[in-house]
C-alpha cells in the first residue's frame, strides 16, 4: 500500500513539474513570438535607412560623420542574431537616427525635399509600429521573467536552463531625451 502511495506521489509531483515546465515554454515562445513582429517593423526600418541617408547625402554633404554613424549602426542591427544582441544593435541605431534628425534641422531645403518628407514620414510611422510591438514584447518578457522568477516555476526554470530574459527598451539616452518637455518655438 505505502509503494502505491509513493508511486502516486510521484507521478502527481510529475505532472506538476511538467506542467511548470510546459508553462516555461509555452511563455519563452510566446516573447520570442513577439519579437518576430518587432524583427517585421526592424527589416521595414532597416530597408528604408538607406534611402533616408542618400537623400540627406545630397543636401548635407559635411555631416559624414552622423551619416556614417547611422549606415554603421544599420550594418551592425541587420547583421546580430540573438534577440539580444539585436535588441543593443538597434538601440544604437535609433540613437544614429535620431542624431540624423536632430542635424537635419540646420536644412531648410532638405525638411522641404518631398522624398525625404515622404522617407521621414513612413519612418515615423515604422518607429510607431515599433513601439506599440516593443510594448507587447515587453509584456510577454515580463510574464516569462515571472514565471522564471517566482516559485514554484523557479524550480523548474533553474534545472531547465530557463533564464531572465532582457526587455527591449528604447535605450538610456533615447529615455533621457523622451523624459525631457518639448521645446514650444513660435
Amino acid at each position: 500500500m505505502a509503494v502505491i502511495i509513493l508511486l502516486i506521489i510521484f507521478i502527481l509531483i510529475a505532472m506538476w513539474m511538467s506542467g511548470l515546465y510546459n508553462r516555461l515554454v509555452r511563455l519563452r515562445n510566446q516573447r520570442q513570438n513577439a519579437f518576430a513582429d518587432i524583427d517585421v517593423q526592424l527589416r521595414q526600418r532597416h530597408d528604408l535607412v538607406p534611402q533616408l541617408v542618400e537623400t540627406v547625402k545630397g543636401y548635407a554633404g559635411h555631416e559624414q560623420n552622423v551619416l556614417s554613424q547611422v549606415t554603421q549602426a544599420r550594418s551592425a542591427a541587420m547583421n546580430a542574431t540573438a534577440i539580444n544582441d539585436k535588441i543593443d544593435k538597434e538601440q544604437q541605431l535609433s540613437a544614429a537616427l535620431k542624431g540624423l534628425k536632430i542635424s537635419m534641422e540646420a536644412y531648410p531645403n532638405l525638411k522641404a525635399n518631398e522624398n525625404f518628407l515622404q522617407l521621414q514620414e513612413k519612418l515615423n510611422d515604422i518607429e510607431n509600429k515599433l513601439a506599440t510591438v516593443r510594448r507587447y514584447f515587453n509584456s510577454a518578457t515580463t510574464n516569462y521573467n515571472n514565471a522564471v522568477q517566482t516559485f514554484p516555476g523557479n524550480l523548474v526554470a533553474r534545472n531547465f536552463g530557463f533564464e531572465v530574459e532582457k526587455f527591449f527598451d528604447p535605450g538610456t539616452e533615447l529615455r533621457q531625451q523622451m523624459e525631457e518637455p518639448p521645446v514650444v518655438k513660435f
